[in-house]
C-alpha cells in the first residue's frame, strides 16, 4: 500500500474487553452473519461509529471503545465504501493484520434503547435476506 488512506486516529468497537497493548485479530465469526469467520477486523476513524459497532457486536458483554493502531496494511472497507456510499464517508477500513490497543476510549455516545433496536431489526432483515458480506 502506498496510498495513505486515513491519518486515523481509530477505533475499535466490541464486547470484548482488552488490556492497553492487547491485539485485536482477524479469525472470529462476523457479528452480523456468524457462520462466516472473517478474514479481516474492521475499523473506523469515527468514535461513534466505534461505539454502534460495539453495541451491536455479538455476546453479552457490555460494549467497549478503544484507539487502536494497525499494525501492517490496509484497505477502505469494501461493505460501506463504494458499495452503498460513494467514496469512504464512514471512515471504515479493514486489516488482515492485527490492530494494537492505545487505550479504551470512554466517551463515545451510547445509543437510545429505541434507536439501538431499530439497528438490530435493520441487521436482522438484511441477514434474513442473507444480505452479502465481502470477506
Amino acid at each position: 500500500m502506498t496510498e495513505i488512506l486515513d491519518e486515523g486516529p481509530f477505533f475499535h468497537g466490541t464486547k470484548a474487553a482488552l488490556q492497553v497493548g492487547g491485539l485485536f485479530t482477524a479469525g472470529f465469526p462476523s457479528n452480523y452473519r456468524p457462520e462466516i469467520l472473517m478474514n479481516h477486523i474492521y475499523f473506523t476513524a469515527l468514535r461513534d461509529g466505534a461505539g454502534l459497532a460495539a453495541e451491536l457486536a455479538a455476546g453479552d458483554g457490555d460494549p467497549h471503545v478503544y484507539l487502536v493502531e494497525p499494525t501492517g496494511e490496509f484497505e477502505n472497507d469494501p461493505n460501506v465504501t463504494d458499495k452503498k456510499f460513494p467514496g469512504n464517508p464512514t471512515r471504515s477500513y479493514r486489516s488482515r493484520e492485527p490492530l494494537r490497543v492505545v487505550a479504551e476510549v470512554h466517551d463515545w455516545t451510547r445509543l437510545t434503547p429505541e434507536a439501538l433496536q431499530t439497528w438490530r431489526d435493520r441487521l436482522a432483515e438484511v441477514a434474513a435476506n442473507r444480505g452479502e458480506i465481502i470477506n
